[in-house]
């Protein structure tokens, strides 16, 4: 009996979180969360054989978990996660995704629960030595990024190459076909590690804030995302999973 009156108070109280979403948040409603990921983005999301792994899928995992949902996860283009989370393709997009001003035009951000740095990678035997050194170069940046964004801004378009993911950037830029990559630090150092030849400046690029977007028609499911971002936070649960893939150095 005990047991019985648990289930029915646990599925009150995800119909009372959601009341009031549209049939685009049907993911939901049946028990699922639905994460859309660009897994090509190590340590925050990466693929480990037919599992997707990383900080964001962790931290994605005790957020569902939390709120009484069953975590699923939609590895797409980095560009596809915005559109798909504003049409309630998905539920929720996580994705080393910092917070612009352009983009809370769209959607709505959680609290942030990461921060990161946009760095270069150039060859280790580049006349590259510092950001100063960037104009008129050709740089490379994953499609849809804030590297992308930034790049675009302070060198023009014509001066940007843009890639499906950081590792076609990268590639690249070891054939010649762009002088550098501007990506974030943690990938940027495990592409570098695994392509010998190449090196990080020294200067950062940018610096940012990383969130989990929510449709802005979905304030119940952003609430409770939040909320419960808010308690792994306070009880170290995030900073524990973020040192287990970026050991202090």
């Amino acid at each position: 009996m005990k047991k019985l009156v648990s289930i029915v108070l646990i599925a009150l109280l995800v119909l009372t979180v959601f009341a009031g979403c549209s049939q685009k948040q049907m993911t939901v409603q049946k028990g699922k969360l639905l994460m859309a990921t660009n897994a090509e983005f190590p340590p925050y999301e990466y693929h480990e054989g037919d599992a997707i792994v990383g900080i964001d899928a962790e931290v994605a995992a005790l957020i569902a978990e939390k709120i009484g949902l069953e975590l699923e996860i939609a590895d797409v283009d980095f560009d596809s996660i915005i559109p798909g989370v504003q049409s309630g393709k998905y539920d929720m997009g996580m994705a080393g995704m910092t917070v612009t001003d352009e983009r809370l035009q769209s959607i709505n951000f959680t609290d942030s629960y990461a921060t990161a740095v946009q760095v270069v990678i150039v060859k280790a035997d580049s006349d590259i030595k510092s950001i100063d050194d960037l104009e008129g170069k050709k740089i490379g940046v994953q499609q849809g990024t804030t590297g992308h964004i930034y790049a675009e801004d302070d060198y023009g378009s014509d001066a940007v190459t843009l890639y499906q993911n950081g590792a076609l950037a990268v590639e690249s830029l070891k054939s010649g076909k762009v002088d550098c990559v501007i990506i974030d630090n943690e990938p940027a150092k495990s592409y570098v590690k695994e392509n010998e030849g190449l090196a990080i400046l020294d200067t950062e690029y940018a610096n940012e804030n990383y969130a989990i977007c929510v449709s802005k028609e979905n304030d119940a499911l952003l609430k409770a995302v939040n909320d419960a971002l808010k308690e792994l936070i306070a009880d170290g649960s995030v900073q524990k999973i973020v040192d287990k893939y970026i050991p202090a150095e």
